[in-house]
């Protein structure tokens, strides 16, 4: 492809190359560079892409694009934005894939992952589609399984992703779209045909400084849809409403005006049952998936397959044969003394919404285990201390990736927002053991949930992965517990 077709749609400062150069393919990691490419020097947090322009071209990079001319500034593009050059550069290159499929974003602070792997199933069953995934729990296309590093990858590997579920023959995207990937212009130049917005609660501040920053990185993706579906009973939504350049389909527990509602609402260990009612129309609705949080998660998914053309009736038909997601209110197998459940709720709202959802299908002692990551927002530790305290019968404080962060130091901002608390609370730095002391004092009609892991099979440590399984250290505790 000619230089000229893949720079055509960014803002040219200065162009010192010949856009007839032919361009093999776009990098952003001088690494990578193959002979032929473009290499755009984005500006990162910990290095900047400029001071790697020489090893590019040693590699045999064809042009540069930059937003500051090298010394040697032959063969370069300057432009104002490189990481937007890089998403709308990448996009043509690629040939838009994401425009050949009918593409499905999904934000929020809580319930991404649960509501994307719901839609793919739907998609699946009721439209025999064949669904790309992006998202937090890893990549599909299809029944293959990609791995991932980000929630939403860089957007030249996202765009190199669409164009592989296109040419597999994926009919639609089913996409997490993290505030990150909206704020650093990773989905840029991408159209949304549905949107889903699930709720918004303190999270990522250590990236956005604000709730109020958070919320407008979120609102963007509404700038960029064809149709909203907007959780009316989050109180964020008139501000996401406020943002959107889209229609709006509304959903609601609460709302008598929204357009899609769940009515008789029945919660149980086993899942969770609703009249959804959507104009004249209702469907029964059960989902196997216990918790409040499930009703928001199945309307969301019902709403968005609304905007695609879906009946009601469909879309409740898909959701009672839709399987759990990995990590997410996932139940293991116990002894039959107790429940176990792994869920990856590591923010305050998150975990308070679960252990909430949890208490009245609880008939012994809620008991929860938890840390908080290292090197990450500092200021939910002792909220979700409280958090902890004033939901759970027992709390049991323990390590969730310290990172480069000394583990006891991070225990004890948690255990800040729990002080002056009656609930019994256990402090074992080690995850393993405290996983370990739980199973061992776990009683029958107990709930144990271990927060925080979720999917993670590992534990970071430093800058390293250490292979951790919370599945298996169940299992090993309980063979111990026997013996």
């Amino acid at each position: 492809m000619k230089l000229k077709e893949i720079i055509r749609n960014i803002k040219v400062i200065c162009c010192t190359a010949d856009p007839e150069t032919e361009i093999s393919g776009v990098s952003y990691d001088s690494r990578r560079v193959q002979p032929g490419d473009l290499f755009v020097a984005v500006r990162g947090f910990s290095s900047d892409g400029h001071r790697y322009i020489p090893m590019a071209r040693e590699k045999g990079a064809a042009a540069i694009l930059c937003e500051e001319l090298p010394e040697d500034a032959s063969a370069c593009v300057q432009t104002d934005n490189c990481r937007l050059g890089l998403a709308l550069c990448s996009r043509d290159f690629f040939g838009n894939p994401a425009a050949e499929m009918t593409v499905i974003g999904i934000t929020g602070t809580s319930g991404k992952t649960t509501t994307s792997y719901l839609m793919k199933h739907m998609l699946e069953a009721k439209l025999g589609a064949k669904v790309g995934l992006i998202g937090t729990n890893g990549n599909w296309i299809g029944q293959e399984e990609l791995h991932t590093e980000h929630t939403t990858p860089e957007s030249n590997d996202l765009q190199r992703l669409f164009r592989c579920m296109a040419d597999a023959g994926c009919t639609h995207v089913v996409m997490e779209v993290s505030s990150h990937s909206l704020s650093l212009d990773r989905v840029a130049g991408i159209h949304f045909d549905t949107a889903v917005y699930t709720n918004l609660s303190q999270d990522h501040l250590d990236f956005h400084g604000s709730m109020e920053e958070y919320a407008a990185a979120k609102r963007l993706l509404f700038s960029r849809c064809g149709v909203g579906c907007i959780n009316v009973d989050d109180p964020w939504a008139d501000y996401m409403c406020m943002g959107a350049d889209c229609k709006i389909l509304s959903y609601s527990a609460e709302r008598e005006d929204a357009d899609l509602m769940a009515k008789d609402v029945r919660l149980s260990a086993s899942g969770v049952r609703f009249t959804a009612v959507h104009r004249a129309e209702t469907a029964e609705t059960f989902l196997k998936i216990p918790g409040s949080f499930s009703v928001y998660n199945a309307l969301a998914v019902m709403a968005a397959g609304l905007t695609l053309g879906l009946s009601l009736a469909d879309c409740a038909d898909a959701l009672r044969d839709a399987k759990g997601v990995k990590g997410r209110l996932e139940l293991v197998p116990t002894d039959g003394n107790g429940t176990v459940l792994i869920d990856y709720c590591h923010k305050p709202d998150a975990l308070e919404k679960v252990l909430r959802s949890l208490r009245p299908v609880t008939r012994g002692r809620l008991i929860v285990l938890f840390g908080c990551g290292g090197d990450r927002d500092r200021l939910k530790r002792p909220i979700m201390g409280r958090i902890a305290a004033e939901n759970a019968d027992l709390v049991v404080v323990t390590s969730d990736n310290p990172r480069t962060e000394e583990p006891m130091a991070i225990i004890e901002e948690i255990l800040a927002g729990i002080q002056g608390s009656e609930t019994p609370t256990q402090v074992i730095c080690d995850r393993v053991e405290a996983i370990g002391w739980a199973i061992d004092n776990l009683l029958p009609g107990d709930v144990l949930l271990l927060a925080g892991k979720g999917h993670e099979d590992y534990q970071v440590v430093g800058h390293e992965k250490h292979h951790m399984d919370e599945r298996e250290i169940v299992a090993d505790a309980l063979k111990r517990r026997k013996s």
